[in-house]
């Protein structure tokens, strides 16, 4: 694929018909990401399959489910199904070309199943392994073949910490579409990104009011998108007075029919109580262990 056929997508965009590629470092947002794709495509009246490799399969269904995604009554009645890459595609020794095969008979059960098409997405930590390269480069190349009839999305997951910058280059160019959580800043001690599910901003790090401004801005256009606004501070371990502030003025200025929910713990949590947290009806504060 050429440069221009590349595209940073935002999750809404990937729908049938797109191979799209998710490099990630941070787990969390992986999960908030896979976990809003699978949530899409079960409104949408698709089979989903989600094949996982370092996460066994009850513990991704527990991850989404803390997500928001109700997955028990879909897989009841057979529409999700949460396996491990290894029962669900690799089979042993299975060529590249078979695996394509195993999709592509996947993708053909859901439209005599009558689903308006076939979400998957799949864990390709096992191509870091002894043998697994020789058959990524045939499966990636040759699953471009599974989409001209529109009947198919997915989304393949490769950790960076995982793949050499050779992998992760030809991955790149593999795929029709791109996925990654909208950053607002990245630094040495501080993260400010999008968080997909449920919807609203994850904080990680420092805070302070150098980078306010930022903050507002990752607030800003979350209270813009999100009916109901998510702030997840669970990993952010200080914040100053000002930051706190910013926080509980978005949430003053939401409409009384909206609110905001911010997952923290320690002293994040102490300093939201101090600027006026507490006595601001449009905010909630979870503890981070009850994030969701």
């Amino acid at each position: 694929m050429g440069d221009d056929a590349m595209e940073a997508a935002r999750l809404a965009q990937v729908g049938l018909g797109d191979h799209a590629c998710l490099t990630f470092t941070d787990a969390e947002e992986r999960l908030d990401l896979l976990a809003a794709f699978v949530r899409q495509g079960l409104r949408a009246g698709q089979r989903v399959l989600c094949w996982t490799d370092q996460l066994p399969p009850a513990a991704l269904a527990a991850e989404f489910n803390a997500r928001q995604v109700r997955g028990s009554a879909a897989t009841r009645r057979g529409q999700l199904t949460i396996a491990s890459v290894e029962a669900a595609l690799l089979g042993g020794s299975v060529s590249a070309s078979a695996m394509v095969a195993a999709v592509a008979a996947e993708v053909d059960a859901a439209s005599r199943q009558g689903y308006t098409g076939l979400r998957l997405t799949a864990d390709m930590s096992w191509a870091a392994r002894p043998a697994g390269a020789e058959r990524l480069h045939g499966f990636e190349t040759q699953m471009a073949d599974l989409f001209s009839d529109g009947r198919l999305s997915v989304i393949c997951q490769y950790d960076r910490e995982r793949f050499d910058a050779v992998t992760l280059a030809f991955a790149a160019t593999a795929h029709t579409k791109t996925v990654a959580a909208r950053v607002y800043h990245d630094g040495p001690l501080l993260r400010i990104c999008r968080q997909y599910s449920p919807a609203g901003v994850r904080v990680a790090g420092e805070i302070d009011y150098r980078q306010q401004q930022v903050l507002e801005q990752a607030l800003a256009e979350s209270r813009r998108l999100d009916r109901h606004m998510t702030v997840n501070l669970t990993a952010l371990s200080y914040i100053d007075a000002a930051c706190a502030a910013a926080i509980v003025q978005a949430a003053a200025r939401l409409p009384g029919s909206r609110r905001m929910t911010v997952m923290c713990q320690g002293l994040p949590a102490t300093v939201l109580d101090l600027v006026g947290g507490r006595d601001t009806p449009q905010l909630r504060v979870r503890p981070g262990d009850d994030q969701r």
